[in-house]
């Protein structure tokens, strides 16, 4: 299961290979006591979670130091995921529901990651601010952007500037209003040949 993430991610270290790799054993443990994804979905869980939060990754290489907040993030998605892929970034991870927050604090000790805080939070209530905010599909666009449109610092040196970085699916011109002429949508197809990713995108919104 793990071969799809080599796949696409070839230079992993082993380190990184080892936590990939332990996320199954996990998930699987904590969502018997506390549903964090779907049932069915465990046995996908590379695909449908691991690697669709990675696609992020595909559009943005977090360089050291950054700091990231990753909105909603359930069970630790994409936060987990891109937390392993770049350790030298900082990732916090927030959502409503704590018991969601108790299986990512769970999951990121297990894995030993250390560049990983999570805190039962709404994204209003975070005081930080970060180079970039990280969600998957939480709510629509314009909701989104009223949450986390305070939250990004004026230091910039990464490729993009800072923003939002948003998975989503379908067709999003209706969802995005206003703000559609000034994302940027990455089909996944172009980077994922299996058929989940044929609608997903990643959607930069620079802040």
């Amino acid at each position: 299961m793990i071969q799809i993430i080599t796949k696409y991610f070839p230079d992993l270290t082993p380190n990184q290979i080892q936590q990939f790799e332990k996320l199954h054993e996990l998930y699987a443990y904590w969502n018997e006591r506390i549903n964090v994804i779907s049932r069915k979905d465990i046995e996908l869980l590379y695909e449908r979670h691991v690697l669709h939060s990675l696609g992020i990754a595909k559009v943005m290489k977090f360089k050291a130091n950054t700091s990231v907040l990753d909105v909603g993030t359930g069970g630790g998605f994409p936060g987990i995921p891109l937390a392993i892929l770049f350790p030298e970034a900082n990732f916090t991870l927030v959502d409503s529901i704590g018991k969601k927050i108790k299986v990512v604090n769970e999951v990121a000790q297990a894995i030993q990651l250390s560049n990983v805080k999570a805190f039962h939070q709404r994204a209003e209530e975070v005081n930080q601010k970060f180079h970039f905010v990280v969600s998957r599909a939480v709510t629509e666009f314009p909701v989104f952007y009223n949450w986390v449109r305070n939250k990004f610092q004026n230091q910039q040196f990464n490729d993009l500037p800072n923003g939002i970085l948003y998975l989503k699916g379908g067709d999003l011109q209706e969802e995005f209003g206003k703000y559609y002429e000034k994302a940027k949508f990455y089909d996944l197809k172009d980077f994922f040949e299996e058929e989940f990713f044929e609608t997903k995108k990643v959607v930069y919104y620079k802040v």
